[in-house]
């Protein structure tokens, strides 16, 4: 089992709230290649709740990857076999969020410190899927600082039969910092994810914090198998139109911002008729498109007015590119 190859040489990172299957479509717009995760989804809301709310996705998003929070092992085999059959190209088990919601969940940042059940929760999901089982993790937790810690953690956990670690570069500090605070203030220790390749030769480590640029991207993966990028591919998203080109050593995108812009609104309004989705809940996640150009603020503007919600998303498009136009 598990023998697909991996695909996430270059990647976005799942983020709650962001990654969803509207996000991911829009990101695909922009690169055909980067590995895309789905928000993390715990194993109580798949198998308490709605699975096709939390497991749908367009099929123009592959490769993507569903990401799983959980800590029993039945549990974790068992939406990991939810998210195969939903056709999901790799599971990851988050191990590296840091909430206090997740923590009471006794998973995410905290489960570094159990290595033994992250490994029997991975033993229990290679053993059901033929998919990649991967681990999304910290360098270490609160003030521990010692490579020892997060090398034994690898170690133990791919005896269990994961081949693959993303790394944020970072400590999470369970108590005393929020969760946006743990993206910025542990300081980032870019060395300890390099020597775990060092040390692991034969697995695929992949680094992740802090990337906002192609050179710094380029300097790791001479190291690394791969780098994931989180809030800067959100917020400057046209930064992803370069990546096929620049990574993968493909053709650029030849779509334009407009171009992209009229196919999300082609986007809006079929999820308005299949799904009953309103546009402004697509819409959020190309308020970066235009970062940088002129008219960028107004065009924001526009597509963030909520008394335009009635206007089909054509219209509100041919709105935000008018400058005398004034939102009704």
């Amino acid at each position: 089992m598990n023998s697909i190859p991996w695909s996430g040489t270059v990647s976005v990172a799942p983020m709650m709230d962001w990654t969803d299957r509207h996000c991911r479509y829009f990101h695909r717009l922009l690169t055909r290649r980067a590995l895309l995760y789905t928000e993390m989804v715990t194993t109580g809301a798949l198998i308490h709740g709605d699975v096709p709310r939390h497991l749908r996705f367009n099929a123009e998003e592959h490769p993507v990857a569903l990401q799983l929070g959980g800590s029993e092992p039945a549990d974790l085999a068992h939406c990991a076999k939810l998210g195969e059959e939903w056709g999901y190209d790799e599971i990851n088990i988050n191990c590296g969020c840091p909430s206090e919601r997740v923590q009471r969940g006794a998973f995410g940042a905290c489960l570094m410190n159990e290595p033994q059940l992250v490994a029997d929760c991975v033993k229990a999901m290679v053993d059901v899927v033929d998919v990649p089982v991967t681990v999304k993790h910290r360098i270490g937790i609160d003030k521990i600082e010692s490579y020892d810690f997060v090398r034994d953690f690898v170690g133990r956990v791919s005896e269990a039969g994961c081949r693959t670690f993303i790394v944020h570069a970072r400590n999470a500090w369970l108590k005393g910092l929020s969760p946006k605070q743990n993206r910025e203030v542990p300081p980032l220790r870019y060395e300890l994810v390099h020597r775990l390749k060092h040390d692991f030769p034969s697995l695929a480590i992949s680094i992740n914090g802090g990337f906002s640029g192609n050179d710094a991207m380029h300097a790791h993966l001479r190291l690394l198998d791969g780098v994931m990028i989180g809030r800067e591919a959100y917020h400057n998203p046209w930064w992803l139109a370069e990546w096929d080109a620049e990574f993968f050593g493909e053709a650029p995108s030849a779509l334009t911002r407009e171009e992209i812009e009229l196919q999300m609104c082609d986007y809006m309004a079929r999820e308005a008729a299949e799904h009953g989705t309103p546009w402004s809940n697509i819409a959020r996640h190309m308020l970066g498109l235009r970062n940088g150009l002129a008219g960028a603020r107004r065009w924001r503007q526009v597509w963030s007015d909520h008394k335009l919600k009635s206007r089909a998303p054509h219209e509100v498009m041919a709105l935000a590119h008018e400058p005398a136009a004034q939102p009704a």
